[in-house]
């Protein structure tokens, strides 16, 4: 299995007004250079060493600092995990055993290592967009 490094940040960990000042900043900067491929970060004392973020990297940075803003919690999973049964419930904030029924009946691909479940890599993209999906639905 791999290890999964999920990211959480709680909701209400956050100043939930600097989040919301810091996310118009960002989206107005990617909305005054919609073809640039890369940001470039300065502060105060690395002027003459910039950081250079992917345009990705800082449009993910944005979401995390919107649902900050409205004081929402984010959880950053990597698309390739592996989830257990436990791990995929406590995401989805559903029992454990809820969420082996739906897998059961067939509503989330999975994959079996030994006596474990695991999501198909095949089918894994599906997978985590069903998971979002059924979070959406149950307002997670």
């Amino acid at each position: 299995m791999t290890d999964v490094q999920a990211r959480r940040v709680q909701p209400g960990s956050m100043d939930a007004e600097m989040a919301g000042r810091a996310v118009r900043r960002i989206k107005d900067y990617l909305m005054r250079s919609p073809g640039q491929e890369t940001i470039r970060v300065v502060g105060e004392h690395d002027a003459e060493d910039p950081l250079i973020l992917p345009r990705e990297a800082v449009s993910l940075l944005a979401f995390i600092l919107a649902q900050a803003a409205e004081g929402r919690g984010v959880t950053v999973v990597p698309s390739h995990a592996e989830l257990t049964t436990q791990q995929g419930a406590d995401m989805l904030n559903v029992s454990r055993p809820y969420l082996i029924k739906l897998l059961e009946e067939g509503e989330i691909p999975f994959r079996l290592v030994g006596k474990h479940r695991r999501r198909d890599d095949v089918r894994r993209r599906t997978a985590a967009d069903q998971l979002a999906a059924l979070g959406q639905e149950l307002g997670v």
